[in-house]
């Protein structure tokens, strides 16, 4: 959700701030602002844009009213409401009293409404109904000789969670952020110093960035910056490499990029699996997890715990630890874990799912578990992440950037992962070394099974067209088709609006088949593998209340011709990959849905990317 990103150095930081801006329109928001630091007749001011809707109902605002090419200083902001409607007055950044301070704000305060109060009490007014501006009036009220004891001195007061960049005219040279419990991140070429909420503004300008850990306070200059901590101390983070091509976020000729990032899933399977599958063992090399073998053999249970999409795939990941592991292994909603108290202990393992690494419930399940004495990993697509760094141990995709906000190749690539685990766990414990073989020769078919799915791109939109008119779907499936169902129909609401709904197949005569008719098209995965027979017989059952059915099917399966014409063929393969190439089937068949209805693919409406408040 919410973008920050803040530019400081020779050039004129306004084109930097808004392609930087553009750089995070996949986070999701509903409104956009920038503010600089720029002379004005002689004296430093605070020059503010600001405007609701996308940013390019900014850059008409800008090319309306102009602010000056001068201005070297500026931080900018997308905004996902959460305290206040999506307005103007609402959007960031906000102003202090005097007008002399800036700031941009991603997080939750906790204690706003008792600062506010405080605030008013003191003759502050407020122009706005967010959380945020009462950092701004703050940090006036605790105006000291610089502006980073401003800022730590305000940030005393603070619950909650913030990832902040704040500028001020009386310190036109330089920037302050700081970090709570949401992502900041440095970068510096030696001239210009950028900081973002994420890297993808700034690999533009360096691929070696840095990421501030909670608790840090960092100053920013033109081509260098200091960080220090909230206490004064100061503090050594090491930079990280980010091994993004920047052309990588751009559409290549898609029509969106979820299209493009669809058609990029085989190079991102092959880049994910490289160096990790081992034939002659029959197992997997993951040595980000830090296991021995008798770690592995230790532990008694293993506990997945994710949101949305990646909770469908560690539903997945936890039916194959059971299988080739013999493991127990359970599914937790991060949102949960830690209200629930769940039963962990030093025997436990607790894997952790999530693409951006900073979603605010799973960060506080990792914290939980570490909390409760578990052994920690994490599965994640961004080096550097809060979750990859805090769980110490883990895996990541080498899926690449993901622009869209409806996930698709790191799904894949967090099913794949999960398989890898499972097939080095199940090696450790009760896997045979022929099973094991049979398993990395079925996960190296993995990128031309995807290949197979997406010739048939055409045939797909076809049948799309037949139901993109409806106002209701099921998806339905069977073992480790029930995650690929439930994972189906969320890219089918996502990004099309249509409402769709994700059952185990025996649940149908549980109560959801009362909504069936000739309007209510079922979605059925039931490619040939354990549970194939049963799945078919559901599929009968949808077909006698007349609902039209849709079949992902493997290739030379005959039976399912007698209930449709409708059939999205996927190679034969082995049940612990089936899901995958079931899963691209779903994905274009969502993307064709939403593209002939209209809707907007890469940002659909209340959505954002890393969700990283609770």
């Amino acid at each position: 959700m919410c973008g920050i990103v803040g530019y400081i150095g020779p050039n004129s930081a306004t084109p930097r701030l808004i392609a930087g801006l553009r750089k995070l329109e996949y986070r999701g928001y509903d409104s956009s602002g920038i503010a600089l630091v720029a002379p004005v007749n002689g004296n430093n001011e605070i020059l503010l844009r600001r405007e609701v809707g996308k940013i390019d109902a900014l850059q008409r605002e800008l090319d309306t009213h102009p602010l000056t090419a001068d201005a070297t200083v500026g931080i900018g902001h997308t905004r996902w409401a959460t305290h206040g409607v999506p307005s103007v007055r609402n959007a960031h950044p906000h102003l202090s009293r005097n007008g002399r301070i800036a700031v941009v704000h991603n997080g939750i305060i906790d204690n706003y409404q008792e600062l506010r109060a405080q605030l008013t009490a003191r003759g502050f007014e407020f122009r706005s109904e967010t959380d945020t501006e009462v950092l701004a009036h703050l940090i006036e009220l605790n105006s000291a000789d610089t502006l980073v004891d401003s800022v730590r001195a305000a940030l005393r007061h603070v619950q909650g969670t913030f990832g902040i960049a704040v500028v001020s005219a009386d310190f036109p040279d330089e920037m302050i952020v700081a970090r709570r419990g949401s992502p900041i991140v440095i970068g510096s070429n030696g001239t210009e110093t950028l900081v973002a909420s994420d890297v993808a503004p700034i690999v533009p300008y360096t691929t070696s960035v840095t990421f501030l850990d909670d608790g840090d306070i960092a100053i920013l200059t033109p081509g260098r910056f200091e960080i220090r901590s909230l206490s004064n101390a100061s503090v050594s983070r090491e930079p990280t490499s980010v091994d993004w091509d920047p052309g990588a976020a751009e559409k290549g000729g898609f029509e969106h990029f979820m299209l493009k990032e669809i058609f990029e899933q085989p190079e991102a399977l092959e880049n994910c699996l490289r160096g990790r599958l081992i034939e002659a063992d029959g197992a997997a090399k993951l040595s980000g997890l830090r296991l021995e073998p008798r770690d592995i053999a230790s532990l008694s249970n293993l506990v997945i715990t994710a949101c949305g999409t990646s909770y469908y795939a560690g539903l997945h990941g936890s039916y194959a630890f059971e299988q080739l592991a013999g493991i127990p292994a359970r599914i937790e909603q991060a949102a949960e874990f830690r209200y629930r108290n769940p039963i962990v202990s030093p025997d436990t393992g607790v894997i952790a799912i999530s693409q951006s690494g900073e979603t605010a419930d799973t960060l506080a399940a990792v914290r939980e578990a570490a909390r409760k004495g578990a052994l920690v990993c994490s599965i994640c697509n961004v080096v550097g992440s809060t979750i990859a760094r805090e769980a110490g141990r883990g895996i990541y995709l080498h899926a690449g950037p993901e622009i869209g906000v409806a996930s698709t190749k790191a799904f894949l690539c967090q099913v794949a992962v999960l398989n890898m685990m499972a097939l080095l766990f199940g090696r450790t414990r009760r896997l045979s070394n022929a099973e094991g073989i049979c398993i990395v020769r079925a996960m190296q078919q993995l990128p031309n099974l995807v290949r197979s799915v997406l010739a048939q791109n055409d045939r797909i939109c076809a049948i799309a067209e037949k139901i993109a008119g409806c106002t209701d779907a099921f998806y339905i499936g069977r073992g480790y088709m029930y995650p690929a169902a439930l994972e189906g129909a969320l890219k089918l609401k996502e990004i099309s609006y249509l409402h769709a709904e994700g059952y185990h197949a025996a649940e149908l005569k549980h109560g959801p088949i009362a909504l069936l008719d000739e309007h209510v098209p079922v979605i059925a995965c039931a490619p040939s593998i354990p549970g194939h027979d049963k799945t078919m017989g559901n599929i009968q059952e949808c077909r006698a209340r007349k609902a039209p059915v849709i079949v992902i099917a493997s290739e030379g399966d005959e039976s399912v011709s007698a209930f449709t014409e409708d059939v999205i063929r996927i190679p034969a393969c082995h049940e612990i990959v089936a899901a995958i190439p079931v899963v691209v089937a779903e994905q274009l068949l969502a993307y064709h849905v939403a593209r002939l209805r209209g809707e907007p693919i890469d940002q659909p409406r209340n959505l954002a990317k890393s969700v990283t408040v609770e």
